[in-house]
């Protein structure tokens, strides 16, 4: 079986905060949300133990998530000391985006194939965190990483997805290539 891990996360600052887009490096963890297909689990991950993180991802075949290319990583970067970039990963979002020649958002994918809506935004993921609230802010994070878990899953199951544009729903054809399975580290194979 393939380790592929799904991936979101909230952060502790605003881009108001940090002085506007772009500077998603400023922004921090507050949580981290992962499944595991190898571990059929959900895990969550605060500040103060993304090397465990760390450890899971430099082990994966592929991260899936939905705008981790520009957002995540570039949040969670800093905290690591290895490059991202060289991890294969499934960003949907961006994959979605190439078919249809826009973004859309992970609520209107969510609506229209899974029925489901998302349970906030990304400002009440902030709130919970000021509010040292981390339980709620955990459940919203893995709502998320659920969302996209099924959303990917959808695409392997039918090869297509609904999105709303404007008003009128519209399908996509779409499918997502399977990784190689990467070559096991040293620390890896001592695992099995």
């Amino acid at each position: 079986m393939l380790n592929k891990l799904v991936l979101d996360l909230e952060t502790q600052k605003s881009f108001e905060e940090v002085g506007g887009f772009g500077k998603n490096h400023l922004l921090k963890v507050s949580v981290v949300g992962v499944y595991s297909y190898p571990l059929n689990k959900y895990l969550t991950f605060t500040e103060d133990q993304i090397y465990k993180l760390g450890e899971m991802l430099s082990e994966a075949d592929l991260v899936i998530g939905f705008n981790i290319i520009n957002f995540d990583f570039q949040v969670l970067q800093p905290y690591l000391n290895f490059p991202l970039k060289d991890i294969p990963t499934l960003d949907i979002l961006s994959e979605v985006e190439k078919l249809i020649g826009h973004r859309v958002k992970l609520d209107n994918l969510a609506q229209m194939n899974l029925g489901t809506a998302k349970s906030g935004d990304g400002l009440q993921a902030l709130k919970f965190y000021k509010l040292g609230q981390m339980e709620e802010l955990k459940k919203y994070c893995l709502d998320d990483v659920k969302i996209t878990k099924e959303i990917y899953d959808y695409v392997g199951k039918y090869g297509k997805l609904l999105y709303k544009d404007y008003f009128e729903t519209k399908e996509i054809k779409i499918s997502f290539t399977e990784p190689a399975q990467r070559k096991p580290t040293s620390r890896q194979a001592s695992l099995f």
